[in-house]
């Protein structure tokens, strides 16, 4: 039997099961990573954003496509996390774009949905490298348009883009030059093709291995979509405050003095709050709109006719009444002039980075890349007019971008890479100054430091002309592995020589989780012996991963 059109109950069901097919195989995913340090995250980065977008799928009316696919472009825009949750967002996002406003989907209209998605993936990542899950995008949206000019059954169709998806992730290699010497397919473009299979078992009605079958659709037809971020949220913080659902039956005479267009009253009503739906047919429209004046909304919609129902709810009452929260009226803080919103993961490091001059910490790095969702709270918590950001790893920067596009106060980002980075922006930053000669100032601080770092190889592999075998100590000198041996001090010393010259005036030494008092205490004595013209600090940064992070400047 031939399945020309897709409805938006059996997309989400796809959707549903993708999320599942990622999360099971997350750490598959992380474990292909081209270098052998811990950064395997790109699986765990994924399944986070695409379970967020999972999410707000199951809470939304899977009656359209356009529903659904707006539902999980939301969710994964809010949750992404890493680069490849960014992209990921970004490739679901288009689709929604390619596909607003379908009940159904043909074949041309996935194609399109896919097609639209790389477009505007690829205008989201300045520098975009081939060999990525970029890569792997293109080539399956490319043979998709190409198979639905022939193709309108959906199952098959779905069965040769899968194939396009796979015969492309298979090919990055030799487009990534790194991923063909350590000899592994790019991560991004794995997790990408895992969703997919999940897609067409959906859609032909098979089960994956260890798929999670305890999702029924019903759930996503009566959850209560407003009580699911409620602990997540001050009730002060909620701008708009009425739900405001109607259904208004069109009546000739209003329709001839206002003619109809479900665009341009869409368009017409996002001026007046968010969380906008419009459905409409032939003879009534339907409205969920979160504002703050709903009179003037239901207004809008009695222009076309009469009501046929509508609700309005105080969601900040309801707020109070879930979280019994009492400071619905407390008169908001004075905003401050500049908030710095750092990332770190460690108390230690995090005691540092507030003591040098950060507003707000966010617990995060690498392994464990803070959301969208987690810098947009923090912009918020920072509370102030202009706001700067500090990622402090490449993985978190994008995400750190998306957040200031959506943050209502001026924001910028200093796209730090590293903890001492961080640290050295922060001591460039001048209250007196404005945002810009600040951003400036301090991407000039946090590129003058040199960044070293100890940690350990999770797997044997070779890489750059170097033997490294699991379990193996590595030194890291601006993120380029430098240095290995089985002993972790042997490890250090390799890497201080690649690291320190003799122009260099300081080293600060991080001292991480697993590194006793004893073992700083030796590394002290060694520098002061060897390197006797260095200035030394040390900080107890308790960071995980890197038995120790080196700042030299």
């Amino acid at each position: 039997m031939t399945l020309r059109t897709l409805d938006g109950t059996t997309f989400a069901q796809m959707v549903l099961l993708g999320a599942n097919h990622l999360t099971n195989n997350a750490k598959m995913i992380d474990a292909l990573n081209v270098f052998p340090v811990p950064d395997g995250d790109t699986g765990t980065n994924m399944n986070l954003s695409m379970t967020s977008g999972a999410s707000e799928v199951k809470n939304t009316d899977p009656s359209r496509v356009t529903n659904v696919a707006q539902a999980l472009a939301k969710g994964l825009l809010m949750g992404a996390r890493g680069n490849s949750g960014v992209i990921l967002s970004q490739l679901f996002r288009g689709f929604a774009r390619g596909v607003e406003g379908k009940d159904t989907l043909t074949t041309k209209d996935f194609a399109n949905g896919l097609d639209v998605g790389v477009k505007t993936a690829y205008k989201a990542v300045i520098k975009p490298v081939e060999g990525t899950i970029l890569t792997v995008a293109k080539d399956t949206a490319n043979k998709a348009v190409e198979l639905a000019e022939t193709n309108e059954d959906l199952e098959t169709f779905l069965e040769d883009v899968l194939k396009a998806a796979k015969l492309s992730l298979k090919n990055t290699p030799e487009l990534l030059p790194v991923l063909k010497e350590v000899g592994v397919v790019d991560s991004g473009g794995q997790g990408l093709v895992t969703i997919y299979e999940g897609f067409l078992a959906s859609l032909k009605g098979e089960e994956l291995p260890s798929s999670d079958q305890s999702v029924d659709i019903s759930d996503m037809v009566n959850a209560e979509h407003h009580k699911l971020a409620q602990d997540f949220m001050n009730t002060e913080d909620i701008e708009f405050g009425y739900c405001t659902e109607f259904m208004v039956k069109f009546e000739e005479d209003k329709i001839v003095d206002n003619p109809f267009d479900e665009d341009t009253f869409r368009n017409e009503l996002s001026e007046y709050g968010d969380s906008l739906l419009v459905v409409s047919d032939d003879e009534i429209v339907k409205v969920h709109i979160h504002a703050e004046y709903p009179g003037d909304v239901l207004n809008l919609g009695q222009r076309f006719g009469s009501f046929v129902s509508l609700k309005v709810e105080n969601m900040r009452q309801q707020h109070t009444s879930i979280v019994g929260d009492k400071k619905v009226n407390k008169k908001p803080k004075a905003l401050s002039e500049y908030g710095i919103v750092s990332v770190a993961m460690g108390e230690g490091l995090k005691e540092l980075l507030e003591s040098l001059g950060a507003t707000v910490v966010i617990q995060g790095g690498q392994t464990m890349n803070p959301s969208t969702q987690d810098i947009t709270n923090a912009i918020k918590e920072a509370n102030a007019k202009n706001i700067i950001i500090l990622p402090n790893n490449k993985n978190i920067i994008m995400a750190a971008d998306q957040a200031a596009e959506l943050a209502e106060a001026n924001t910028v980002v200093v796209p730090t890479k590293t903890i001492p980075q961080g640290m050295s922006a922060l001591l460039a930053f001048h209250p007196e100054v404005d945002l810009e000669e600040n951003k400036q100032n301090m991407l000039g601080a946090s590129k003058e430091v040199k960044t070293g770092q100890v940690t350990y190889a999770v797997r044997d592999t070779q890489i750059d002309g170097m033997t490294i075998e699991n379990g193996n100590f590595m030194g890291l000198a601006e993120g380029q592995i430098k240095a290995t041996d089985k002993d972790r001090f042997e490890t250090i010393k390799l890497l201080l020589a690649e690291l320190i010259d003799e122009d260099d005036e300081i080293i600060t030494i991080l001292q991480g989780e697993d590194a006793s008092d004893e073992d700083v205490n030796a590394l002290v004595e060694y520098l002061e012996e060897n390197y006797e013209d260095l200035e030394i600090e040390k900080h107890k940064g308790n960071q995980p991963i890197y038995s120790f992070i080196f700042s030299v400047e």
